[in-house]
């Protein structure tokens, strides 16, 4: 699309970048896994018995590896919750779960940056959850890397600290739904495709950002992820 084809810019494309790699991933949609290990459905006090289930985050709310984010508006209780992101090269309806890993590029790491007072408040009042979850730079990820080099995980440390000192720690092999599975049962709800990234939920030990906090998070053999919270604006 030309400049002179829209009446207004266009946006700029959202990407992550791409371990060993100049070209970055365009970014489609963000899906996100909600209550997808059983410690943290436990510490949030939900029903272990519930399925996990998905919302989404814009593409626009991608933040880089690196980079300071500003603590967010409206919101006291700011919380992290580290995740494996799954990044598509090719999507469709109602993907059976067999084939699904056909259609993932790579993986990476991110944060599901929530405010949670204002998702608690949404939840009690029966509302969307989206001024809890959808924010600016409420989505930071580090680089991908394609699973032609690395594979597809299924175990693997997740971990996340803060300040230095340990907050989150799991391993892959404890999400309730593993990756073609998700893949599999978000098809059913709409069509995926290429360049929609998933981030397939958190472990357990979320807990409160401060301005000025330094958060570092990885998976084993997939890749770490650093951020900063800075001041609100």
């Amino acid at each position: 699309m030309t400049a002179s084809s829209t009446v207004i810019p266009a946006p700029a494309q959202p990407t992550l970048a791409v371990s060993g790699d100049s070209r970055g991933f365009p970014v489609r949609r963000i899906w996100c896994v909600g209550r997808n290990y059983l410690e943290h459905v436990r510490e949030m006090g939900n029903d272990e018995r519930q399925p996990p289930f998905f919302f989404a985050k814009h593409a626009d709310m991608i933040a880089p590896d690196g980079v300071t984010i500003p603590y967010p508006p409206l919101t006291k209780d700011m919380h992290h919750e580290v995740e494996l992101v799954v990044a598509l090269q090719s999507g469709g309806l109602n993907i059976a779960a067999e084939r699904a890993l056909d259609c993932v590029y790579g993986y990476g790491v991110g944060i599901d940056l929530t405010r949670r007072d204002l998702q608690q408040a949404s939840r009690k009042k029966e509302q969307p959850w989206e001024i809890g979850k959808s924010f600016d730079q409420s989505a930071p990820c580090g680089a991908l890397v394609p699973a032609a080099t690395i594979g597809h995980p299924t175990t693997g440390r997740i971990w996340l600290s803060v300040n230095g000192t340990e907050r989150q720690g799991g391993d892959l092999a404890q999400m309730i739904w593993n990756v073609p599975e998700i893949i599999a049962k978000l098809s059913q709800q709409v069509a995926l495709g290429a360049g929609d990234i998933i981030m397939t939920g958190t472990p357990a030990g979320v807990a409160a950002l401060q301005p000025g906090d330094v958060i570092a998070c990885g998976v084993d053999g997939i890749g770490t992820l650093n951020v900063t919270i800075g001041p609100a604006l």
